[in-house]
């Protein structure tokens, strides 16, 4: 239970005391190392459902399903580059660089991103997040759930890294610029080794397992991502500039308690094992807490509608 009310800190938005904050914040290697290797077992698992049923029309839902795993992939790259995932900060390091290959999100790039996400919640001007408009048309929405910006930005953005070309990324400084870049050509290094090794095995496998269920499974991440800041407050208030969505303990399992999003923001430093009980704690206090993606889908929906 919370010590206090509110945290002395100056901020309304701190409603943690630091002995509380201190609690929450344990970290640990147990754990983090068995969620991945869950994480890693459902992917074995959508793998050997795909060899299942290849060759029939049941292979299309046993993609999407393995797409689902690989795409919750970027949880534990997101719990990694707030070096939460793990208490090591080498297993940090290199478990999230690992699981961020095979969607190309790159762990040493996207910590940066991200941390300047973070310091900059909702402003327009320094938020990179926010770099892309949110969706104004149907035809708007339908793109941004698709993940189609998402691949066509990877090209845009390793394309001008590797051409040392950091014009339009403010938030890498220059002494991080060299590990970046090497880090994003060993990426697509072993993104392409690992493609054609397999497509010599086997042609079609690299399709099936792998990139085509990335693509089917894309719009979950989308719409999670999506629902995260959307028709929050414009502004630094932690409980109200971020939202919390309510999720089946499955969901929470796959995309390692991310949905508890709100509260990880407030408190990045709190792993992901302890915010269901951060959230047992200081949900309440939030502005924002939908009770299902769909929920905020369709309030997205219909602001773009221009309906009430």
């Amino acid at each position: 239970m919370l010590t206090a009310e509110v945290a002395d800190t100056g901020r309304p938005d701190r409603v943690l005391v630091p002995t509380d904050l201190r609690r929450l914040s344990e970290r640990s290697d147990l754990k983090g190392l068995i969620r991945f290797a869950i994480h890693l077992a459902l992917i074995a698992g959508g793998a050997a459902l795909v060899a299942w049923t290849r060759g029939t029309w049941w292979v299309l839902p046993a993609m999407f399903v393995q797409g689902w795993f690989l795409v919750a992939l970027f949880a534990p790259v997101h719990e990694s580059v707030h070096y939460t995932a793990f208490n090591s900060r080498w297993l940090n390091v290199v478990i999230g660089w690992i699981a961020s290959v095979p969607t190309l999100i790159n762990s040493s790039f996207y910590r940066l991103f991200h941390y300047a996400h973070h310091r900059h919640t909702q402003d327009p001007a320094k938020d990179p997040e926010l770099a892309g408009p949110l969706p104004r048309t149907l035809r708007d929405y339908v793109v941004r759930i698709s993940g189609w910006g998402y691949y066509r930005s990877r090209v845009d953005v390793y394309g001008r890294i590797l051409r040392d070309d950091w014009q339009d990324f403010p938030y890498i400084p220059e002494r991080e610029r060299a590990g970046v870049r090497r880090s994003v050509a060993a990426m697509l290094a072993v993104f392409a080794l690992v493609f054609a090794g397999w497509s010599w095995v086997d042609l079609a496998g690299p399709w099936l397992y792998w990139l085509v269920p990335l693509a089917l499974a894309q719009p979950i991440l989308r719409v999670m991502l999506l629902s995260e800041h959307t028709l929050c407050s414009d502004d630094d208030n932690g409980l109200t500039n971020t939202r919390t969505t309510l999720v089946s303990p499955l969901v929470h399992l796959v995309h390692w308690n991310m949905p508890y999003h709100a509260e990880h923001h407030l408190y990045p430093s709190i792993p992901f094992h302890r915010l269901p009980q951060t959230h047992r704690e200081i949900g309440e206090r939030f502005a924002h807490v939908a009770p299902n993606y769909f929920e905020t889908q369709k309030q997205i929906l219909r602001r773009i509608m221009g309906r009430p």
